[in-house]
C-alpha cells in the first residue's frame, strides 16, 4: 500500500508534464499555421506554379490582352458623358416634324456621366495603337497580363463564336484614329458635291475627320476598297431616299475610289431611267459601274419613300398624289436588279415641304381622310411601315437581295430651326458625349417597322447624335445668308461611318 501511495503522485506529476508539452506543441502549431496564412512572405519559398505544372506539347500559354493606355487629346475639351437608353414602346408617340420646338426629328437621347471601362471581347490589334479618348479623370489605366491555358481547338472555337456573334454596331464609342479620314476632303471632286466638301469652305477646325466608331462588344473590320469590290462583284448597291441618302451615296463613292478620279467608271444611269427629264436641271439619281468587278452603285432620290403621281400630267403646276401605301415606282420597276438596298426618309415630313412640293396625301388610291395618318408623324410612320412591309414581301422573289432601312440622321439646330435662326456653332468633337450604351434604337419608328421582317435596321441615329460638330453649319456655300446647315454633314465625316457599318452588315 505504501509503495502504491508513493508511486501515485510521481506518475501524476509525469503525466502532467506530458500533457503540458503536448498542449504547448498544439498552441505553437496553431500560431504557426495562423501566421503562415497571414504573412505572404512566408509563401515565397514555395516553387512557382509553372514549376509544378508541366504543359503538354499541344497546349500553349496565351496571354490575356492587356488594358489599353488612353490619351486625352480632345477629351480635355469635351464633357465626360455617354448616351444612355431612352425607353419608348409606342410608335405613334414619335414627335411631329412640322414643329420647330425641337432641335431633332426624334426624341433627344439623354446623357449620363458614367462610363463602362472594359470590353468583353477582343479588339483588332491594329486599332489598339490608336488613341482612345477616355472620360475618367486619369489618362492611363494599369496593364494586366494574366496568363491562361487554352487548348488550340478551344481557342479557335471561341474566336469563331465571337466573330459570328450578332453585333449591335450602334452601341460603342468614338475614338481618335490618326489614319483617318478614309479619303481627302480636297479630292474626290468627281463624286463629292462642293456644297458638302468642308475642306473647300472657310472652316478651319478638322479634328472631326480623325474620329472612328468603335463598337462595344464586337469587332468591326477596317473598310478596304478591295474587300468591298470582292464582296460586291457582279452586284448592285442602291441608295433610295432623301438628300442624306445622297450624302451616304457620295461618301461611299469616295471611299471605294479612295477619293481619286477614275476614267474607267461608267455612267449606268440610263439603265435605271436616271436621266435629266425635260425642262429639268438634273436627273432623279445617278448610277456608276466599275467594269473590272462589274459592281454598280446608284442613288435614287425619293424624299418621302412613297410613290408620287401627278394628278394632271399635262399641267406643269399640277399637284402630286403622295401614295403613302405604295413604294416608289423606281423600286417596283428595278428591284430585281438590286442586290443591296438601303432605304431612308425623314426630314421632308413637314407641312412646309409638302406645300412647296404640292404633295397631297393619298391612301388606297384616294385622298386621305384619316386624321391619324394626316398628322405628319403618323403619315411618316405609316409610309415607312408600308414600304418596309412591301420590300419584305418581295424577298422570297429575290433571294439574292439584302435590304436595309437606315434610321434617321439627327439634326442639331439650337435656338431655332433652319429658317428661324437655328445654329450649330460647336466645332469641338464629342463635347456632348462620345459613347452610346443603349441597346435599342432612338428611331423608334424605324425599329418597329423592320421588327419581324427580313429588312435589317442600319441604326446610325444615336452614334450621330453625339457628333454635332460634324455638320456644315455656318460654312455652307449654298444656304441663305445668315442660315446654317445643321442637317447635312461635312464629307469626309459621319456618313463614312454609316457606310462602314453597312459594309460590316452586308
Amino acid at each position: 500500500m505504501r509503495l502504491r501511495m508513493k508511486g501515485g503522485p510521481y506518475k501524476l506529476r509525469l503525466r502532467s508534464k506530458e500533457l503540458s508539452l503536448i498542449l504547448i506543441v498544439l498552441v505553437c502549431a496553431t500560431i504557426l499555421v495562423w501566421t503562415w496564412d497571414r504573412i505572404p512572405i512566408l509563401t515565397y519559398s514555395l516553387p512557382s506554379k509553372n514549376q509544378l505544372l508541366q504543359l503538354s506539347p499541344d497546349i500553349k500559354m496565351v496571354p490575356l490582352e492587356p488594358k489599353r493606355h488612353v490619351r486625352e487629346d480632345i477629351s480635355s475639351l469635351a464633357r465626360r458623358e455617354v448616351t444612355n437608353n431612352k425607353e419608348e414602346h409606342h410608335v405613334d408617340k414619335i414627335p411631329s416634324t412640322d414643329t420647330a420646338k425641337s432641335s431633332s426629328d426624334f426624341e433627344t437621347v439623354p446623357i449620363q456621366k458614367k462610363e463602362e471601362s472594359a470590353a468583353k471581347h477582343k479588339h483588332n490589334p491594329k486599332r489598339e495603337k490608336t488613341g482612345v479618348i477616355n472620360s475618367e479623370s486619369s489618362s492611363t489605366e494599369r496593364e494586366e497580363s494574366n496568363n491562361v491555358i487554352l487548348g488550340e481547338k478551344t481557342s479557335e472555337q471561341e474566336e469563331k463564336r465571337v466573330e459570328n456573334q450578332a453585333c449591335n454596331y450602334a452601341k460603342g464609342k468614338w475614338v481618335i484614329d490618326d489614319r483617318r479620314p478614309l479619303y481627302s476632303g480636297f479630292g474626290c471632286k468627281q463624286w463629292l458635291a462642293p456644297m458638302w466638301a468642308c475642306r473647300l469652305m472657310q472652316r478651319q477646325d478638322f479634328a472631326f475627320e480623325k474620329l472612328r466608331w468603335q463598337p462595344k462588344d464586337c469587332e468591326m473590320k477596317e473598310f478596304e476598297e478591295s474587300k468591298f469590290f470582292k464582296r460586291m462583284q457582279d452586284k448592285t448597291l442602291a441608295f433610295v431616299g432623301d438628300s442624306l441618302g445622297r450624302q451616304q451615296f457620295q461618301s461611299l463613292m469616295c471611299m471605294i475610289t479612295a477619293g481619286k478620279d477614275s476614267s474607267e467608271v461608267l455612267d449606268a444611269g440610263k439603265e435605271y431611267g436616271l436621266v435629266i427629264p425635260p425642262a429639268g436641271k438634273r436627273p432623279n439619281g445617278w448610277a456608276y459601274r466599275f467594269p473590272s468587278n462589274n459592281t454598280t452603285v446608284l442613288y435614287y432620290w425619293s424624299a418621302s419613300l412613297c410613290d408620287l403621281e401627278p394628278l394632271k400630267v399635262n399641267d406643269p403646276h399640277t399637284e402630286y398624289a403622295m401614295h403613302l401605301d405604295r413604294p416608289p415606282a423606281f423600286l417596283r420597276q428595278f428591284l430585281h436588279k438590286i442586290d443591296v438596298l438601303v432605304l431612308n426618309t425623314g426630314h421632308h415630313w413637314n407641312r412646309g415641304k409638302l406645300r412647296a412640293n404640292r404633295w397631297v396625301m393619298y391612301v388606297g388610291g384616294v385622298s386621305n381622310t384619316n386624321r391619324k395618318i394626316a398628322d405628319m408623324g403618323g403619315a411618316k410612320n405609316f409610309t415607312i411601315h408600308s414600304t418596309v412591309k412591301w420590300v419584305h414581301s418581295q424577298l422570297p422573289k429575290h433571294p439574292h437581295l439584302k435590304a436595309f432601312y437606315r434610321s434617321i440622321s439627327p439634326r442639331h439646330f439650337v435656338n431655332g430651326d433652319w429658317n428661324t435662326g437655328g445654329s450649330c456653332d460647336n466645332t469641338t468633337p464629342m463635347s456632348i458625349g462620345k459613347e452610346v450604351l443603349q441597346e435599342e434604337s432612338s428611331d423608334y419608328s424605324a425599329a418597329s417597322a423592320v421588327r419581324g421582317t427580313g429588312v435589317q435596321l442600319l441604326d446610325i441615329t444615336s452614334l450621330s447624335q453625339v457628333r454635332d460638330e460634324g455638320h456644315i453649319s455656318r460654312f455652307s456655300i449654298t444656304a441663305t445668308p445668315g442660315a446654317q446647315d445643321c442637317l447635312h454633314w461635312c464629307l469626309p465625316g459621319v456618313p463614312d461611318t454609316w457606310n462602314e457599318i453597312l459594309f460590316a452588315q452586308i
